[in-house]
């Protein structure tokens, strides 16, 4: 059985990372196509602080979420990696990939880490990764493992709504954020942190966008199949996934096709939102939309400076 958490966090001063240095734990390119969903929780109340004094975490999160897109990315696999060498300790594999739920809750209770493995390594340092895919597990316990080793795929087992590898790294039982090793105040970036080439810090941005006939459900975007076929008699919609949302954010979702502008809206958010999406379009023109190729752009700032940028473009015939 994984071992679960360490309940409690330890008043002693956090210890030197030393020679304890790691990778990243999914076989990705981070902010392109995976990102941190979601930072270790530095808020000691019910607030939410990340390391960055920014909001993308949840209360008393102990880990670090690196997340893929949509399921799509899942489904096609992406490997979740041993972040430094060590010996495979406990695992867990078996259990199914879902969304948590009410329904699943009783399901999931005493299992919310899901598939999983943790890795003992020197200095009484140990990193877990929860989540993985149903059947992925490709480590045993005691097995010797190098820093990028593959542990298993990335999954939505045990209790999550979005398809992630979680790490979280301990060292003697006490929790510890691998942007900020010595636990501090500062609101910047930690010093020293424990990677061996640090993640930028990224507060939000686009994940997904897309084409489709109408505003497409929220189910099928997270699942990555929302982008439909656009008739020459159907509507022309743009849609955009993103995380991180802030109070204030501004969302431009244009189209531009052969005729010139079709689509320009722009979406002040009026909440904190973890994920959602946004969708804008029009109905086909009297005979048709003219044949050729159609561009759409999504850009997401905040407060002046973009944080993320998405284009798509068809072809309509």
């Amino acid at each position: 059985m994984l071992r679960a958490a360490i309940a409690a966090i330890s008043l002693a001063a956090p210890a030197a990372a030393g020679d304890f240095v790691l990778g990243l734990p999914i076989d990705c390119s981070l902010g392109e196509t995976c990102h941190v969903q979601n930072y270790f929780d530095r808020d000691p109340g019910p607030g939410i602080r990340d390391f960055r004094c920014g909001g993308l975490s949840y209360d008393g999160h102990d880990g670090t979420d690196f997340a893929l897109p949509t399921l799509r990315e899942m489904r096609e696999g992406v490997n979740a990696l041993a972040a430094a060498p060590g010996v495979v300790k406990a695992l867990r594999d078996g259990e199914p990939d879902r969304f948590y739920s009410e329904e699943t809750a009783a399901g999931t209770a005493g299992r919310e880490c899901g598939n999983g493995v943790v890795v003992s390594h020197d200095d009484g340092w140990e990193t877990q990764y929860c989540h993985m895919k149903q059947g992925s597990v490709a480590v045993t316990t005691g097995q010797r493992v190098e820093r990028g080793a593959v542990l298993g795929q990335v999954g939505l087992s045990g209790m999550t709504q979005f398809p992630h590898v979680h790490l979280s790294v301990r060292r003697d039982g006490q929790k510890i954020d691998p942007f900020d090793a010595e636990m501090t105040e500062s609101c910047a970036a930690g010093e020293p942190d424990l990677w061996e080439q640090t993640p930028p810090y990224l507060p939000g941005g686009l994940l997904d966008a897309g084409f489709a006939d109408a505003i497409p459900d929220y189910g099928d975007i997270r699942m990555g199949v929302a982008a439909t076929e656009i008739k020459p008699g159907s509507p022309l919609v743009l849609f955009a996934l993103g995380y991180g949302f802030k109070l204030g954010d501004v969302i431009e979702l244009n189209v531009d096709g052969p005729a010139g502008r079709v689509v320009e809206q722009a979406m002040t958010l009026e909440k904190d939102q973890a994920q959602a999406f946004r969708a804008a379009g029009k109905k086909s023109p009297a005979g048709g939309w003219p044949t050729g190729r159609y561009l759409g752009t999504v850009r997401l700032t905040r407060e002046g400076e973009t944080l993320g940028e998405i284009r798509r473009e068809i072809s309509l015939r």
